[in-house]
């Protein structure tokens, strides 16, 4: 199934999109409380997309994980809670691709796994002495963070475009934490990647899933049959 044809007149990505706007619009004018109830609505809207599409459970999973990371980060007590959950989140993603064979792919094509390294530790070493306590949750999240950029981009392209918009996101998190670079309007950019991650993560895996279902292939058989 083609990605027009996923997402068009789909009351799912319709209900994510206008949170997504509204949440942008409302960051943009620093509304509190709504901004951040909008934010945490993104991730469980599009867990539902993939329940309701009979995705796998896994994404699910992952998505929920992110939303709890979005709510811990709403209070800067609760920082490092919000990096676990998402950090949970990533590795259910890297599970999920490593299920449909994602280390195979990059056994192939092992460059694009050491250029995300390389950029990781440029950037944990570029950040080291800004970060205070976060010294040793930081390597390991960007770690895990880099296992799920290499390993949606193993499964296929537009779940790999996510990984790495995931990427850029917490990058920009990070420069900012560690007082080396804020650009601005700091929030709209941190958002407006992050958004447009978790949409095409979710998008590239129900894509692929649909037209490699046992189910939706048979049912497409049936449709060539009836000349549907």
């Amino acid at each position: 199934m083609t990605v027009e044809k996923l997402i068009v007149r789909n009351p799912w990505f319709i209900a994510f999109a206008i949170v997504a706007a509204a949440h942008l619009i409302l960051n943009g004018a620093d509304v509190a409380p709504w901004d951040g109830i909008t934010k945490v609505m993104l991730a469980p809207l599009l867990a539902a997309w993939v329940l309701a599409d009979h995705g796998p459970k896994i994404v699910a999973a992952a998505l929920v994980a992110c939303a709890f990371g979005d709510l811990f980060l709403l209070w800067d007590a609760t920082f490092i809670v919000g990096m676990a959950a998402f950090a949970i989140g990533h590795l259910c993603f890297i599970r999920f691709f490593i299920s449909r064979g994602a280390l195979h792919g990059i056994r192939k094509n092992p460059w694009v796994l050491l250029a995300y390294v390389a950029a990781a530790v440029v950037l944990v070493v570029y950040t080291w002495s800004g970060l205070g306590d976060l010294q040793i949750p930081v390597p390991i999240y960007a770690a895990i963070l880099v296992g799920t950029a290499a390993t949606s981009l193993a499964y296929n392209k537009i779940a790999g475009s996510g990984g790495a918009l995931f990427l850029f996101s917490d990058a920009v998190i990070l420069l900012g934490q560690a007082d080396k670079w804020q650009p601005e309007p700091t929030d709209i950019w941190i958002m407006a990647s992050y958004i447009l991650a978790l949409l095409l993560l979710t998008v590239g895996i129900l894509s692929r899933e649909r037209r490699t279902s046992p189910i939706n292939a048979v049912d497409a058989q049936n449709r060539a049959r009836l000349g549907q």
